[in-house]
């Protein structure tokens, strides 16, 4: 039994659900920005009346909604959200949904190291996730370029890609939960509640201006706002990233190499 293509026929038509969904809610978020292109100025007028505090907890980026992509930051803030409930549900059930439903260990006496198992398991994670951005891409990019002539493709993908690095440390945080939990009754009971404590720890540091609790939640180490003034990644948070993958990813193949899986 191929671990790997199991894996990937067993969530394909999620993915392909999650995937139309992000790049339906996308597009239309665009091509409302097409529609009121004319009046954004008036747009803009109105959201800087919202308080300062509101204004950092919706994610605004005033000053930058007359372009293509900062208009779709702000919309593109939830698509994260989304984007990461879908990552978490990935990681937390590749093994913690063998562990529920009691088949973990029929799929460990097959001829495969545990080792084995687990890495085929993350690199179908891994590849739906890259499913999920290549179709988000291929259907907003072109209705973006459509908006207007200001269209900046190279900007628009570095945007996008930050929902790809927020989804893979999900995704390896489910991970680690899956394979560390005793017993995993409901995915979605798990990874709703974790994805959003982490938005919610977000939106207090953007609230009380505390730049320090951007390391405690992955939603703030890609900040949209750097991104649109820069057109770049903040090179120390991208590092803190690449550390909670790796430590993550670490951590499951040592818990579960030792996990004592109860049979049927």
């Amino acid at each position: 039994m191929n671990v790997f293509l199991q894996e990937l026929r067993s969530q394909r038509r999620s993915t392909l659900i999650w995937s139309l969904s992000l790049a339906a809610f996308g597009s239309l978020y665009l091509l409302l920005f097409g529609a009121i292109r004319n009046d954004i100025s008036a747009f803009e007028d109105v959201l800087k009346n919202f308080p300062p505090v509101a204004q950092a907890a919706l994610g605004f980026v005033i000053g930058t909604l007359k372009t293509v992509s900062g208009f779709y930051a702000f919309a593109f803030t939830y698509i994260v959200l989304c984007g990461a409930i879908q990552a978490a549900n990935l990681g937390v059930g590749a093994i913690g949904r063998e562990i529920g439903g009691s088949t973990a260990d029929f799929l460990l006496t097959k001829p495969r190291a545990r080792w084995s198992i687990l890495a085929q398991k993350a690199l179908a994670v891994l590849v739906l996730l890259v499913a999920t951005n290549v179709v988000l891409l291929a259907v907003t990019i072109p209705v973006a370029a459509a908006q207007g002539p200001d269209f900046d493709a190279g900007l628009f993908v570095l945007l996008s890609a930050t929902m790809f690095f927020v989804q893979v440390i999900f995704a390896s945080l489910g991970l680690l939960y899956g394979v560390a939990a005793k017993k995993v009754k409901s995915v979605v009971a798990v990874s709703l509640p974790g994805v959003f404590a982490f938005y919610i720890v977000g939106l207090l540091g953007a609230v009380v201006g505390e730049d320090a609790i951007r390391y405690f939640t992955p939603f703030k180490y890609f900040d949209i706002g750097y991104i649109l003034k820069n057109a770049a990644y903040e090179t120390g948070f991208c590092l803190v990233a690449v550390a909670v993958v790796v430590v993550a990813v670490g951590a499951s193949f040592a818990v579960f190499a030792k996990k004592d899986v109860q049979a049927l």
